[in-house]
């Protein structure tokens, strides 16, 4: 098989399926790791193309790759075949400022992406946590989001076309540097979300937007969830806009608070992120009226003004499931979503999920989307605990499914949760979804065993 792709690729192009870096994503912590049979390097798309048809000709499976910072598995190849990365498609994205756009290849880090639109006084607004590694195609595949996309939307969003290989190895281009196409059915949304296994990514066009010129956060603590969850509520209530709308539960607090840049009062068992942005005027005016909202019951508050100061805050939010895995070394979280009215029930239940599986527990996430990252923190050289974890994240698919939510808000379904969608979709959209599958993938060779519906 290596011999025949280096062929395809050039010996550059090509590694022995036991590089060990191709074989996990951010899972490796829970032990999932994979095997392959050799790993692609395609240089542009049209390799991408010839490298699939290659594997779709010979009946060989393909793993599609990004920056492997997945949370479930989605870039773990499980029965050997070929992992496909897409990491040389990174030349550098095609801004055209003046339209408010970019031309991006897949293989562009989300944080270059970023900075490039920051530079000509653009945004570009989705922050998945690992955005100095995870890459725009992989972006794409799992329609990431992160704490700024409560504003602004998550990756899709901001996708308005995409050049991609479908199998059996045809390069094609759908949508494109428009803002509005209803021409046909939407494609490509289907593909935004599909994890790799109806084509494989390797172009977008997205929009961008003029930056804000402020973005002033505010912290507020507070004694309770019940309490901050009402502050959530009269937040929105007010008909308020924040850019982000963060959370952290007690546990998560009292792990991470040693290190956050501020005053932060005794003990506090809840905790809000907000942000205003817009024009000076604008973000004050909204940072002075979410201080208004947050304050009710609330044990301190925190508003830095400074440019250091926000961009430490931010570092000490990014910072947060670090400090709890250091607590025993290890986690399992999932990324359940839940009706706003909904959340203080949901973060109180991971607690108690985690109790009856004999973990401690605890949560944070994105408030204003009602997305919690619910985690047990394990011990990774203790089995009996993994298995528990396991069990307790079925617990929590049960609970979001209970509670009119969704057992994935911005990770995807992946390996780790596959025929979790089944316990929240109807059978009739269950075969729907199977039935898609089987028209773009016939031979089911894309990124097989991800994205399943049924177990």
């Amino acid at each position: 098989m290596e011999h025949a792709l280096r062929a395809l690729l050039g010996d550059d192009g090509v590694l022995p399926g036991t590089t060990r870096a191709y074989l996990t994503d951010a899972t490796e912590s829970r032990n999932i790791r994979g095997r392959a049979d050799a790993v692609a390097l395609p240089r542009d798309a049209a390799q991408v193309r010839d490298t699939v048809a290659w594997c779709y000709k010979h009946d060989v499976p393909i793993t599609p790759r990004g920056g492997g910072s997945g949370f479930t598995g989605g870039a773990v190849p499980l029965d050997g075949g070929v992992v496909l990365s897409l990491e040389r498609l990174a030349g550098p994205p095609q801004l055209e400022p003046e339209r408010w756009r970019a031309h991006v290849p897949a293989g562009v880090t989300t944080a270059e992406l970023s900075r490039r639109a920051r530079e000509e006084g653009l945004l570009y607004a989705p922050d998945p946590g690992a955005a100095e590694q995870s890459q725009l195609g992989g972006n794409i595949a799992t329609n990431a989001g992160g704490p700024h996309t409560f504003k602004y939307g998550v990756t899709g969003t901001w996708v308005t076309g995409l050049e991609l290989v479908l199998a059996p190895g045809e390069l094609i281009s759908i949508g494109g540097p428009v803002r509005k196409d209803v021409a046909g059915y939407d494609l490509k949304s289907l593909i935004v979300g599909s994890e790799g296994t109806l084509g494989i990514v390797t172009a977008a066009w997205v929009k961008l937007l003029p930056a804000p010129e402020a973005q002033l956060p505010v912290v507020a603590f507070f004694p309770d969830v019940e309490t901050g969850c009402q502050a959530l509520t009269t937040i929105m209530a007010s008909g308020l806009v924040p850019a982000a709308l963060e959370y952290l539960d007690e546990i998560a607090v009292a792990h991470a608070i040693r290190a956050f840049p501020g005053e932060a009062p005794r003990d506090p068992a809840f905790m809000l992120i907000a942000e205003a942005d817009g024009s000076v005027p604008e973000a004050q005016r909204l940072r002075a009226e979410l201080l208004e909202a947050m304050a009710p019951g609330a044990l301190a508050t925190h508003a830095p003004e400074q440019r250091g100061e926000i961009r430490e805050l931010w570092r000490w939010r990014s910072g947060v499931s670090l400090a709890v895995i250091s607590v025993r070394g290890g986690k399992v979280s999932e990324d359940i979503v839940v009706p706003l009215e909904y959340l203080a029930e949901a973060i109180i239940a991971t607690r108690e999920i985690g109790a009856r599986h004999d973990l401690p527990a605890c949560s944070w996430g994105h408030a204003g989307d009602g997305n919690l990252h619910s985690t047990f923190m394990i011990d990774l050289e203790d089995p009996a605990e993994m298995h528990r974890s396991e069990q307790a994240a079925e617990d929590l698919f049960s609970l979001a499914v209970r509670l009119g939510g969704s057992v994935s808000g911005e990770h995807g379904l992946g390996l780790v949760k596959r025929g979790a969608l089944a316990q929240q979709w109807p059978g009739p959209a269950v075969a729907l979804h199977e039935s898609i599958k089987r028209l773009f993938d016939p031979k089911g060779l894309l990124n097989p065993g991800k994205k399943v519906a049924n177990r």
